[in-house]
């Protein structure tokens, strides 16, 4: 459904971030996206949306496509109504507006509205939550329910492929699992999913394939259980460490692992 291939993104026209990135999201599946802060994950996100322009990026070298048809220079508003949305690292709701509003905002892009009161309907029956406090001020909303907001309105705008850029972050462990939960549910609905994290633990455990993502490129990929059995990712991404605190990159898991074996 989606391919980046070797997509290289440049800032403000000296910073290379994206060194020749080479991803797939085939149809109907969840695939990972793994890597520490500053691994050029957001950046990927942003040349898939087409919001590279406001941060002063742009794709030099590379393409994306996406059900056969090149996004490079779509506009944002195009490539949503493509079949592509995304929730921001940070839920970015408006905090002003009830969550019936945000809701209402998400689906802007379709213009017949039994459609977006299917939607609505649908969002509503994933986030019980939500309908409970839809005529709430989303600014009042915990962290959890915001992060629901998030994705219900992505789904307003009734995607094939949803994005998310660590929907994790800053939950507590019952709602990252409820997280968890609504992303196979939505993804058993027929929506394909890329899935940015930096829990490995919980993004490897729904996915159907993994990425690892460092200094702009992709450096290990596959089955996203056997990534999860991983020495080395277990070692740098799930925190296992052991006894050597100077590995501060997978690289240096990977080194230090093929230097050990050299040793012995």
């Amino acid at each position: 459904m989606l391919e980046l291939a070797n997509v290289e993104v440049v800032y403000n026209e000296v910073i290379l971030v994206l060194r020749g990135l080479s991803i797939e999201v085939p149809d109907g599946q969840i695939v990972a996206l793994l890597g520490a802060n500053g691994a050029g994950k957001t950046t990927s996100l942003r040349a898939i949306s087409g919001l590279l322009g406001p941060h002063e990026g742009v794709i030099t070298k590379g393409s994306i496509t996406y059900d056969g048809k090149k996004l490079n220079d779509l506009k944002p508003s195009d490539i949503v109504e493509s079949g592509i949305t995304q929730v921001m690292e940070g839920r970015r709701i408006f905090k002003d507006l009830t969550v019936d509003e945000n809701l209402v905002t998400g689906g802007f892009t379709v213009k017949d509205k039994a459609r977006t009161k299917a939607s609505y309907d649908r969002v509503m029956d994933l986030f019980p939550r939500l309908a409970e406090r839809r005529k709430g001020i989303a600014g009042y909303l915990s962290g959890g329910e915001q992060q629901m907001l998030a994705i219900g309105r992505a789904l307003m705008a009734e995607p094939k492929l949803l994005i998310l850029d660590e929907p994790s972050l800053g939950l507590a462990p019952k709602l990252i699992e409820q997280i968890r939960d609504i992303i196979v549910d939505i993804n058993k609905q027929g929506v394909s999913v890329l899935l940015i994290e930096q829990n490995a633990m919980m993004a490897l455990s729904i996915a159907n394939y993994g990425y690892v993502m460092e200094t702009g490129k992709i450096v290990m990929d596959g089955d996203a259980k056997k990534l999860l059995a991983d020495d080395d990712v277990k070692e740098f991404y799930l925190g296992l460490h052991g006894d050597d605190s100077e590995k501060k990159s997978f690289r240096d898991v990977k080194h230090y692992k093929r230097r050990k074996r050299w040793a012995s």
